[in-house]
C-alpha cells in the first residue's frame, strides 16, 4: 500500500490533532446504485445526518428504493429505536438522481453499489473520476472485485478504497475496509473513522480475491450447493445441520438465496480466476440456476420459494424429496 503521497487535506488531519479530521468534515455523500445494498447504504448515511444523493439510471428503481427505506425505517420505529420525526428527517436527507454528473456535485465521498460486474464498475469509476470534486474519496461496495483493478481506471488511485457493507446494511455492524495497492493511508484512516461515525465496526484488509468475508463465506456456500447437487442431503437437511449444529442464524442455501445466486456465482468466478485453483470453481448447479433466472429472494425462487407477505420457508419444488432432481 502506498503511503508516501497523501492528499494535503488528509495529511494535515493526520499530523495535527487540533485540526478537525477529514472524516468529520464529510457532509455530502453520493451513493451509486439503489438496489438492496445501495438503498441500505443510503439509509444509514441519511439516518446519521449526511446529505445523500442516491443515483440510479432508473427513476422507478429510485422510487422503489425510497419505499424500501421508508418500510425499514418503520421497522425501526416499531422496535422503538427510532421516532417518526427521525424517519422524516432521514428521508429528507435523501435526494434522487438519474444523472451521474449532477449527483456528484459537492460530493465528499462516493460509495458505488452497482451490480457486481467488473466492466460496469470500471466504466462507472472512469465517469466518477471525471466528475467528482478533486478532494472526493471514491469507495466501492464490491464484495470481491480487485480494488486495485478498479482504481486503475481513475487518476486518483490513492483515494480509491473498498467500503464493503454487509446485508442488511441498517442492521449489520461490519464494514470491510479494503486497501488497494495504491490506496493512501489517509484515505484508509478516513474511511475507518467514517465507518465508526456510522455506528459500524471497520476491519481493514488488503486487496486479494474475495477479501476476507467472501473468501471464507462463499466457498462454504458453494460446498453446500455441491452437497445438494451430489445428492448427499436435501435443502432442509443441509440448512438445518448448519443452523443447529454450527449455530448459524441462517443455513448456507437460504443465505445464498438472500445474497442472490447471481452474486454468489460472480464471487465464486472471481475466486476461481483470482486463485487459479479448481477448488473455487462454482458448482454446476449454481451456474444452471443463474442461467435459469432462479436467483433467490430477488426473483421469488431459488433453493426456496418466496411468496410476497409470507415468512414461511418453503423448499422449491425442484429440490423436494431430499434430492436434486436432475
Amino acid at each position: 500500500m502506498n503511503t508516501t503521497v497523501l492528499e494535503p487535506k488528509l495529511e494535515k488531519t493526520m499530523t495535527n490533532n487540533s485540526t478537525k479530521s477529514y472524516a468529520s468534515k464529510i457532509k455530502n455523500v453520493t451513493v451509486i446504485g439503489s438496489g438492496t445494498m445501495g438503498n441500505g447504504i443510503s439509509h444509514v448515511f441519511a439516518q446519521h445526518g449526511y446529505k445523500v444523493n442516491m443515483m440510479d439510471v432508473s427513476q422507478a428503481a429510485l422510487d422503489r428504493a425510497l419505499g424500501t427505506i421508508s418500510k425499514n425505517l418503520d421497522r425501526q420505529i416499531a422496535k422503538a429505536s427510532l421516532t417518526e420525526d427521525d424517519k422524516q428527517a432521514t428521508l429528507a436527507n435523501i435526494t434522487t438522481f438519474t444523472n451521474l454528473k449532477e449527483s456528484l456535485e459537492n460530493a465528499d465521498i462516493v460509495v458505488e453499489a452497482a451490480t457486481e460486474n467488473i466492466d460496469l464498475k470500471n466504466k462507472i469509476f472512469e465517469e466518477i473520476d471525471m466528475y467528482a470534486p478533486e478532494h472526493c474519496i471514491l469507495a466501492t461496495n464490491t464484495s470481491s472485485i480487485s480494488i486495485t483493478r478498479i482504481s486503475s481506471h481513475t487518476k486518483r488511485m490513492g483515494k480509491v478504497i473498498g467500503m464493503h457493507f454487509m446485508n442488511p446494511v441498517p442492521v449489520m455492524k461490519l464494514v470491510e475496509v479494503i486497501n488497494g495497492f495504491a490506496t493512501d493511508r489517509a484515505t484508509t484512516n478516513t474511511v475507518v473513522e467514517l465507518s465508526k461515525m456510522l455506528g459500524k465496526v471497520p476491519c481493514v484488509v488488503e486487496d486479494y480475491p474475495g477479501f476476507i468475508s467472501n473468501r471464507i463465506l462463499l466457498p462454504m456456500i458453494n460446498e453446500a450447493i455441491f452437497a445438494l447437487q451430489e445428492g448427499v442431503a436435501g435443502v432442509e437437511e443441509i440448512d438445518t445441520i448448519m443452523k443447529l449444529g454450527m449455530a448459524h442464524p441462517m443455513g448456507p442455501l437460504q443465505l445464498a438465496d438472500f445474497i442472490g445466486l447471481d452474486t454468489c456465482y460472480s464471487i465464486m468466478n472471481v475466486l476461481h480466476m483470482g486463485f487459479g485453483n479448481q477448488k473455487y470453481a462454482p458448482a454446476t448447479l449454481l451456474g444452471n440456476m443463474v442461467q435459469a433466472g432462479r436467483l433467490g429472494v430477488k426473483s421469488g425462487e431459488g433453493f426456496y420459494k418466496y411468496t410476497p407477505g409470507s415468512k414461511e420457508l418453503v423448499v422449491s419444488e425442484r429440490f423436494k424429496n431430499n434430492k436434486w432432481e436432475h
